[in-house]
């Protein structure tokens, strides 16, 4: 499976059949190296409403036809601005589709859409591929992330380090340890000043103090699994 770093928070799943986006914020994105409308989706999968995760959900799903899933607030807004195709599941519900299935889990954060929806951030757990992917969505560090992958072995976690509006890289190592997962892809910074930071250097304290191994992708550089 093919994990593509689109930039901020944003990835494309590909397992060459189908191909999933999450948090497709691309249009207004400075770090963005491809244009919304050169992605394709079967499906759009959201952490939460904030302008720079809902960011092209809606020309993107509109234009290919792609089923939405994102928490009840959000899926009903989406449904409402004319995507045809949308899943609203709350805190640990799971959609399950012929491509796999996604899971919300819980995130700590703050969210209200552009429009003015307020909503419930969530981390996905997805399966897809033959492989599960936590994607922590925008949280900053609390215990019950362990949870998440107790049950079972997450092989990819899509991690946040830029601090500020979320956890900053000394916190994510924390949460790396807490998560265990067998692979991190570290996201969410350097998109804006108040987000910068070394993600060499998260790698280096991860790698350190964990078994995970880090992967550092530039925007529009891809990772297999």
């Amino acid at each position: 499976m093919n994990v593509r770093f689109i930039a901020h928070a944003a990835f494309e799943l590909t397992d060459g059949e189908r191909t999933i986006l999450i948090d497709p914020f691309v249009t207004g994105n400075p770090k963005a190296t491809v244009a919304a409308e050169d992605l394709s989706a079967d499906a759009i999968l959201l952490t939460h409403g904030h302008g720079d995760h809902i960011g092209d959900t809606v020309s993107i799903a509109q234009r290919t036809g792609a089923e939405v899933v994102a928490i009840v607030e959000v899926a009903n807004e989406l449904a409402a601005a004319g995507v045809a195709s949308v899943a609203d599941p709350n805190l640990g519900g799971t959609v399950v589709r012929d491509w796999g299935s996604v899971k919300l889990v819980p995130a700590w954060h703050t969210s209200t859409t552009p429009s003015g929806t307020v909503n419930t951030p969530a981390g996905l757990v997805v399966r897809f591929g033959g492989k599960t992917i936590y994607h922590l969505g925008d949280t900053c560090l609390f215990s019950d992330l362990q949870l998440v992958g107790s049950g079972e072995q997450i092989d990819l976690a899509l991690m946040c380090i830029g601090g500020h509006y979320t956890m900053d890289r000394h916190d994510a190592v924390t949460a790396a340890k807490l998560v265990g997962a067998k692979q991190v892809i570290p996201c969410h910074y350097n998109t804006f000043p108040p987000i910068e930071t070394d993600a060499e250097a998260f790698k280096a304290d991860v790698e350190a103090e964990t078994s995970s191994r880090v992967v550092v992708l530039d925007p529009g550089e891809s990772h297999t699994l």
